[in-house]
């Protein structure tokens, strides 16, 4: 098919992996403040407490294990000890008996997912010529996506035969394991280390040398991304936007499913596009439509409005999470590119954390407009910038 012309064995099957893997933690972390409220008698702060760090590590750590990636050529051992860190953490969770044990177990699983996201990036960068890579890095957001869709359905339905109870709780864990384990299987049979790789890591430079190896061209872009970052506000607060005007617990399932659903069909197309017509446009776009979203949800008055605006949301988040990736890879070499990947997510995430926090101390103190504005602002900016990079 040619929609499929130009992917890579190696790229298909980590989009098959990256679907089982979010097959297993949609059934999970959606319903682990439930669990942690509800079963484990937690209360908020200590929900917030344990997002935070998983969060906090998740983000921070990812230029680390991109670098020893580099240095060390072998990158698929990363991957098959990141998923197989996730997957062996998720079999605590069918025996946590209190919130302590939850607390660890989503902080070491969010250092798996650290341990892989880079070198697995790189993967799918080497395996995949520059014309193409928009699209490889589009197939995988989208296998991803899929998953996130799946996994939720297979919970919904456990609830729906056997009741909201603990034992409920506990064979959704155990059922999750079995597509979380799957996904080690297949990286460890099917991915093959791309060639060059070994080769790449011949020179072995020291952690600040591979950094300052890195060209004016993504220390731009990485600069304007944190710069973007700063208006990247959560999911979460949307979702408290969208209460506000006046949407149910059954209207947000709608949104939400609107913005999955438009994020699985767009992530292929905006990452072919890219290998069209260059990545900086379509990021640049990415970015004024981020900030055209947030003045949308200052005036919605309606549901279909919030809808299509999480709809629109999903066309962003497409383009954001697969040409990103796609540009940075083009602008940099084998031998640097896990650091690359993994320095831009660890700057993107500590930018992102203290950019939730203050957007949330501007709406509390001057109110919807101002904050939407604010954030609405600055996303334009980045994007003008974006355009304005040679």
């Amino acid at each position: 098919m040619k929609l499929f012309e130009g992917i890579s064995r190696n790229v298909f099957v980590l989009g098959v992996v990256s679907f089982l893997t979010d097959v297993s933690s949609e059934m999970v972390f959606p319903i682990i403040p439930l669990f942690l409220t509800s079963i484990l008698g937690a209360g908020k702060e200590v929900i917030g407490l344990i997002e935070g760090v998983a969060d906090s590590i998740a983000s921070l750590l990812d230029i680390f294990f991109g670098y020893w990636s580099d240095r060390s050529g072998r990158r698929k051992d990363f991957v098959i000890a990141g998923y197989g860190l996730s997957s062996v953490l998720k079999v605590g969770l069918v025996f946590a008996s209190a919130w302590q044990h939850i607390l660890v177990i989503r902080g070491a699983e969010r250092i798996g997912k650290s341990l892989r996201t880079s070198p697995r990036d790189a993967i799918i960068a080497q395996s995949t010529g520059e014309k193409n890579r928009g699209k490889a890095f589009g197939l995988h957001r989208a296998m991803d996506t899929l998953g996130a869709l799946v996994g939720p359905v297979v919970a919904f339905a456990v609830f729906t035969f056997f009741g909201e109870s603990e034992p409920s709780f506990r064979l959704i864990f155990m059922i999750a394991l079995v597509p979380a384990f799957l996904a080690v299987v297949a990286i460890a049979f099917f991915v093959k280390e791309p060639k060059g790789a070994a080769k790449a890591a011949e020179k072995k430079p020291r952690f600040w040398e591979s950094l300052r190896m890195l060209d004016s061209r993504y220390k731009a872009f990485l600069k304007i991304s944190c710069l973007f970052s700063l208006a990247y506000f959560s999911f979460a607060l949307l979702i408290v936007r969208a209460g506000e005007i006046g949407l149910g617990a059954q209207d947000a399932l709608i949104a939400y499913l609107a913005f999955n659903g438009v994020y699985f069909l767009a992530s292929m197309p905006i990452g072919g596009l890219s290998d069209r017509i260059g990545r900086k446009p379509i990021i640049a776009a990415a970015f004024v439509l981020y900030g055209l979203i947030c003045v949308g949800f200052i005036a919605a008055g309606e549901l279909w409005q919030v809808v299509a605006l999480f709809a629109l949301y999903g066309v962003f988040v497409a383009a954001d999470e697969s040409v990103n990736k796609a540009y940075i890879s083009d602008i940099t070499s084998d031998k640097t590119r896990g650091i690359a990947l993994g320095a831009y997510s660890s700057a993107v995430g500590a930018a992102y954390l203290p950019a939730n926090a203050l957007f949330g101390i501007i709406w509390a103190t001057f109110g919807t407009p101002v904050a939407f504005s604010a954030a609405a602002g600055v996303a334009v900016l980045a994007g003008l910038l974006m355009l304005a990079q040679k």
